[in-house]
């Protein structure tokens, strides 16, 4: 028995005469032979549970079982119950005894919480009774088990200290669960917010995306809608008994007037659905109006045409607010360092107007784009089926500041042969996957705006406060002063898609030639928005009034010249004017949104900004369409007035701001639900003890982008307003 390597003398329970040794069954210990700290560890599928009798990191406290013939050790515990022998499962110990090994010093650990209390009492080292068997006497402490390598013990190897075995399983989990030796902090948090600020550019990106795809399709089919229903013969052979005529006034009337009753419920319905779900909803309207031309009927066209009137204030305010917080959002990115933080409390309040100001750009650069898109079905469908201008502007006698109404005169036959059906469904389908490709964009890469808990405290202040808030900003003066230039940024783009392209450019060159016409224009527009640029290092003032210099010189050029129809050798005068109000709508638009996002820095208070500025542009297109039936110098001596009265508003607002005049802001109530649970367990917790308690505290901390004099001047509203909102 002595040359076998397999079996070891146990010196507590081999017999006195020696002729009957105890036996180890080495096959067990050596059944995963280790070869690391780690290799030790049996190997589970991420998210399996360990099997409770085979724990890696839980050494078995039991002792084992005497050899046939041989007395128990006294102080050990007796055996436990028997256990079913059978085969081995993934996981588990090894339930039948390898070869030579006795079933008597198998050992099989069972699950549990330490060592089972054993019966009776003994006295210990320390004095202290232990409990003992009924049928034994006081025995020898009991000896930790050595862990072998599926967990599984030892029937007779014994440690020589009681903690060996406890620091070895501490060892193994260390190496485990430790961190990486080669792992750095700094550098992972760095690539972490790097991570953070390139999907914040993703998500401006994808939404400028989206916002060019969803009008391209928009003012692309609602073009080719109003061409194709205009022509005489178009309708009598296909839609000979429906009255389309009637259909597409009633249609331009749910477009232009129902956004005037925006300004009731758009914060409503983005406080409801969130930033990122109102964009994604108000461009599925979008979606449902092309989808109606496939069946052009009263019941189809005209609830298509009211529901975009509805989303189109909802759909630019939460634009608006979604650039802008994006820009907020790569600024906190940018400094997230602990002493960065520290640095940003005591940086002026102007801080992250860099960032506003380059997304917005981004932002409006892509938008006008649609303006060049929007043309694709008139240039590479409808010019094939045209006629020449010497056709449709036989019978038109003035043009420019001389006509009146909307290019009167005009041929009522524009279309020398109507188009097939099924290339029409081709058209519109290629629309309509455009419009479903924009509704994708918002869904998949565009990320939300707000993190839940901010959402859902935004909209817990009260659904009466939400619907009043937008009418009690309208006090501060900043908002006031710039309402006539809102209504000038309504008026201008509406004008150059009508007045001008229609009473100027189709007049003089033909309806072939619009396409064209506005595609300079989109390209201006495009290009020009990247002047705003220099606000980085100009006052934010010159490029508004750059663009409204640009305005008010063309508005004159417009106003006393009249050029002759059918005359092609105006068509470089044109074109230049249409790219000079490209370049002066692209300073106005980008201009206007970083002015608000400089002014309203505080995300509580930027949907309801932007849905106040988009609601007055609305308010500007309902008045523009009132207007189709006036002269041309009626119109341009009111853009020219209403531009006038804007930039010397805006001038004066400016001149309040630097002198520090008090603002007046309705307070932001807090959040009305009970401040309970994980949701308020980080730093920045707002828990109060009731609902109304720190209303006060939190008033008073303003964020840092307002004057010395904001915050004071809340403190003296009126004490109805703090009735209804604090």
């Amino acid at each position: 028995m002595g040359d076998r390597q397999d079996v070891l003398p146990l010196p507590h329970c081999h017999d006195p005469s020696g002729a009957v040794p105890c036996i180890s069954p080495l096959s067990c210990r050596n059944h995963h032979p280790p070869k690391s700290p780690i290799s030790r560890i049996p190997r589970y599928r991420l998210g399996q549970v360990l099997p409770r009798r085979c724990h890696p990191f839980r050494p078995a406290q039991q002792s084992p079982r005497p050899a046939p013939g041989h007395p128990a050790v006294p102080g050990t515990r007796a055996p436990s119950r028997p256990q079913l022998w059978g085969g081995t499962r993934a996981g588990t110990c090894p339930t039948t005894p390898p070869l030579g090994c006795p079933p008597a010093l198998w050992h099989i650990p069972r699950s549990g919480k330490g060592k089972r209390k054993q019966q009776g009492a003994a006295p210990s080292a320390t004095g202290t009774p232990r409990r003992q068997h009924p049928s034994r006497g006081p025995g020898l402490p009991e000896a930790p088990m050595e862990k072998d390598v599926d967990g599984c013990q030892d029937g007779a190897k014994t440690l020589p200290s009681t903690g060996l075995g406890t620091e070895g399983a501490e060892t193994q989990l260390d190496d485990f669960v430790g961190a990486h030796p080669d792992y750095n902090e700094e550098e992972e948090e760095q690539k972490y917010f790097r991570r953070k600020r390139l999907g914040v550019i993703k998500n401006v990106v994808a939404a400028s995306l989206a916002g060019t795809l969803t009008y391209s399709v928009y003012l692309g089919l609602l073009q080719m809608q109003l061409i194709l229903h205009y022509d005489e013969t178009y309708r009598e052979v296909k839609y000979s008994n429906i009255r389309l005529e009637d259909i597409d006034h009633k249609v331009l009337m749910g477009i232009n007037v129902t956004p005037v009753a925006a300004l009731l419920y758009t914060p409503i319905f983005i406080r409801f659905f969130g930033t990122k779900w109102a964009m994604f909803l108000a461009v599925g309207i979008y979606a449902l109006f092309v989808s109606s031309n496939y069946w052009e009927r009263y019941y189809t066209l005209v609830p298509s045409a009211v529901a975009i009137g509805m989303v189109i204030v909802p759909l630019w305010a939460s634009m608006g607010t979604y650039i802008t917080r994006m820009a907020q959002k790569y600024y906190e990115y940018v400094n997230y360092k602990e002493e960065q933080e520290k640095e940003r409390q005591r940086r002026p309040r102007d801080a992250c107007n860099a960032y506003i100001i380059v997304f917005q750009t981004v932002f409006y650069s892509c938008f006008h784009l649609s303006f060049v898109c929007a043309q694709m079905p008139m240039v590479f469908f409808l010019n094939n089926y045209l006629y020449q201008l010497n056709h449709t502007l036989f019978a038109v006698k003035h043009c420019g500041t001389l006509s009146h109404g909307t290019l009167p005169g005009f041929n009522k036959t524009v279309l020398q042969s109507l188009p097939r059906s099924v290339s029409l469904i081709i058209v519109e389908s290629a629309l309509m996957a455009a419009a479903f490709l924009a509704m994708l964009v918002v869904l998949v890469l565009c990320g939300a705006a707000y993190r839940p808990m901010e959402e859902i405290d935004m909209r817990s202040i009260g659904w009466g406060n939400i619907f009043q808030l937008p009418f009690k900003h309208m006090r501060d003066y900043r908002l006031r002063h710039l309402f006539p230039l809102f209504i000038y940024s309504g008026f201008e783009v509406l004008f150059v898609c009508t007045g001008f392209s229609l009473n100027y450019g189709v007049c003089a060159l033909g309806l072939e030639r619009l396409a064209y016409l506005l595609m300079a224009y989109g390209f201006s527009a495009s290009a020009c928005s990247s002047l705003a640029l220099c606000m980085l290092c100009l006052r934010r003032q010159i490029p508004l009034l750059a663009g409204a210099f640009i305005h008010a010189a063309l508005l004159v050029t417009l106003f006393c010249w009249a050029p002759e129809p059918r005359y092609l050798a105006q068509a470089p005068l044109l074109y230049s004017i249409a790219v000079l109000w490209g370049a002066g709508s692209a300073l106005n638009k980008t201009g206007i949104s970083i002015l608000l996002g400089m002014l309203y820095k505080k995300k509580e208070r930027q949907d309801f900004i932007f849905t106040i500025y988009h609601w007055w542009q609305a308010l500007a297109i309902f008045t523009v369409y009132l207007w189709s039936g006036l002269p041309m110098k009626a119109k341009l001596s009111i853009m020219l007035l209403t531009l006038v009265v804007a930039v010397g508003t805006y001038l004066w607002m400016e001149r309040k701001v630097v002198q520090n005049m008090e603002v007046r802001l309705p307070r932001i109530p807090r959040p009305r639900h009970k401040t309970r649970g994980y949701r308020y367990l980080e730093d920045n917790s707002d828990e109060t003890g009731s609902d109304g308690d720190g209303d006060k505290e939190d008033n008073d901390k303003e964020d840092n982008d307002r004057h010395p004099t904001e915050a004071a001047s809340e403190d003296e509203l009126p004490k109805e307003d703090g009735e209804q909102l604090g």
